[in-house]
């Protein structure tokens, strides 16, 4: 008669809630980080493809910003750091809320792209940042490496990119502008990875359906939000094409 240790199967039950738990928290990361992307590109194709509107953000005289157009260029930062910095303080339902308003204003003031590269060139980085995004998302998810320092040495670098950035505005150095975008890509390839594994951690250790599992979730959602603009931005810059 074969008899088999309580405990044990009791540690296996749990890993297995465990695991449960972490899918269904990636999921609803995935879910707001998707919501995000659809808003962002609906309003870009809305205020690119309405000349009234978009004449509401760069004047056609003088080819520069309107005043609106410059608040909505830095609007998204000041969305990023109430969400970020405000997260605690916040409902799920106010930080919700500033999510979706955050996904819209940037897709507006995104909106320029469709006028400057062409459809099918946006089209195409779009498609190729979705693939390598998503090898990279389960590289990150399946493997078994710990990826801590990695991501230390990945948020270095993008100290250094944004550093870099601030710097060129004033150089406007176009081998410097090659140069950070290739180590964006670089970066932003490696935080994707980064990010998935640390949200999955999370995601396991987190009791599914809580207000603050629910919180966690959407703050994930912009973090790969955040990873996959940059990540399309950076390769555009190199392989868009213009008009």
């Amino acid at each position: 008669m074969e008899f088999k240790d309580p405990e044990y199967v009791y540690k296996n039950v749990i890993q297995l809630n465990e695991q449960d738990a972490s899918r269904k928290f990636i999921a609803n990361v995935f879910m707001w980080m998707f919501v995000a992307l659809g808003l962002s590109a609906l309003c870009a194709f809305i205020f690119s493809g309405n000349q009234a509107l978009y004449e509401m953000l760069r004047d056609p005289a003088t080819g520069g910003n309107t005043g609106l157009g410059t608040i909505v260029m830095f609007a998204p930062l000041a969305f990023v750091l109430i969400i970020s910095f405000g997260f605690n303080r916040l409902s799920y339902g106010v930080a919700a809320f500033l999510f979706i308003v955050f996904s819209a204003v940037m897709g507006i003031s995104l909106s320029y792209i469709l006028r400057v590269f062409t459809e099918s060139s946006v089209l195409g980085v779009f498609i190729t940042t979705s693939v390598v995004f998503g090898i990279m998302a389960v590289a990150g998810y399946t493997t078994n490496t710990d990826l801590t320092k990695f991501g230390s040495i990945m948020m270095m670098g993008l100290i250094g990119i944004i550093v870099a950035s601030l710097f060129n505005m004033f150089m406007h150095s176009s081998q410097l502008e090659y140069i950070i975008s290739y180590v964006g890509i670089a970066v932003f390839v490696g935080l994707t990875a980064y990010d998935v594994q640390k949200l999955k951690r999370i995601g396991a250790g987190l009791e599914y359906g809580a207000s603050s599992t629910s919180k966690m979730a959407l703050l994930g959602g912009l973090t790969l939000y955040l990873d996959f603009i940059n990540l399309f931005l950076m390769i555009l810059r190199l392989f868009g094409r213009r008009r």
